[in-house]
């Protein structure tokens, strides 16, 4: 058993512990082998000397995050404990997409979000596949503000298909756009945690940041923009294809789907499996896959995905067996 004591100097003990010690709790939990307890203005903690060693290295990111930002959120701690102990000043220079509202640390947080950001550095137009909660959305848009941040672009567009999972946009009030706008509700969340709200505001009237169904893109060269296709898996192959015609110099373009989660009627294929099928010998286009792997929501969903995962898996074998006895070849009688 081993201990070692951190004592906090000049640091407003409610602020960098959080409420009722609730950041402390929080990293507690994570490395239950370990005893950390908060007294005043110092941190003692018992145990092994691997998950000391660890804990030592959150509580100086958080540190270090304390002097950038002034303040810790429960996120930021759950963010420095995903790390494992990667050094803060490494991942500042190798990791982080933007600092967000309130000094929200914006960064891949699995292996297959950060081959995401690779593959939009090297290319222009992006695949961004996999399920719910991988979080290949949201990585999107940080980009996408990055780039308007940093000037690459002048405008960010957002579009996605009006199709409705299960439900009817006809007997929702409002014109199309206020129709369309619950579904788009992620990403309205997405960018507020990147841009400040009067900022966000002033983007959205002045249309450097273009919120629009699909249908909106249609006759339009879409230059010096970010453009982000999200749920493209409802799409239609004339529909995909028109997107993906309006590209105009200096534009960058991320689609995102979930082919597991097609909306369309049954007998419509989706545009994003014949997009992929066509284009996949183009050189210049990336495509990335999250998994269940790379879900960052509640621990439940990555069981979930994986469970119907499995289930689709036994479906497709019985379907292959199906047609295998029905064929010449099969034996069938």
């Amino acid at each position: 058993m081993v201990e070692k004591v951190i004592t906090l100097e000049n640091i407003p003990l409610l602020d960098f512990l959080g409420s009722e010690n609730e950041n402390i709790r929080q990293i507690a939990a994570a490395f239950p082998e370990s005893k950390i307890v908060s007294r005043g203005n110092e941190i003692r903690i018992q145990g092994r000397a691997p998950e000391i060693l660890r804990i030592n290295d959150v509580l100086n990111m958080l540190l270090q995050h304390f002097e950038r930002f002034g303040r810790i959120t429960a996120d930021n701690v759950k963010e420095y404990i995903s790390l494992e102990g990667v050094p803060f000043e490494e991942n500042i220079k190798n990791d982080v997409i933007l600092y967000g509202n309130k000094g929200v640390v914006v960064k891949p947080k699995s292996e297959n979000q950060r081959k995401l950001v690779e593959s939009a550095s090297k290319n222009d137009l992006v695949f961004a596949l996999g399920p719910a909660g991988t979080g290949k959305t949201y990585i999107a848009v940080a980009l996408a503000v990055r780039a308007l941040k940093n000037r690459e672009v002048k405008r960010i567009i957002i579009t996605r298909p009006a199709v409705e999972a299960g439900e009817n946009l006809g007997f929702l009030p409002g014109d199309l756009q206020e129709k369309l706008d619950p579904y788009l509700r992620p990403i309205y969340d997405a960018l507020s945690d990147m841009v400040p709200s009067e900022k966000l505001k002033f983007y959205q009237e002045t249309r450097v940041i273009e919120i629009a169904p699909l249908a909106y893109m249609r006759g339009r060269t879409l230059h010096d923009a970010f453009v982000l296709l999200d749920e493209a898996q409802n799409t239609t192959n004339e529909q995909i294809k028109m997107f993906l015609t309006r590209m105009g110099p200096n534009s960058k373009v991320i689609i995102t789907g979930d082919q597991t989660q097609v909306d369309l009627p049954t007998k419509q294929k989706s545009g994003l499996r014949e997009a992929l099928a066509v284009l996949k010998d183009i050189k210049g286009i990336g495509v990335v896959t999250l998994s269940g792997k790379d879900v960052i929501r509640h621990r439940l969903v990555k069981s979930i995905i994986e469970a119907y995962e499995k289930d689709d898996a036994k479906k497709e074998q019985k379907r292959d067996e199906y047609i295998s006895r029905k064929s010449p070849d099969g034996g069938a009688a």
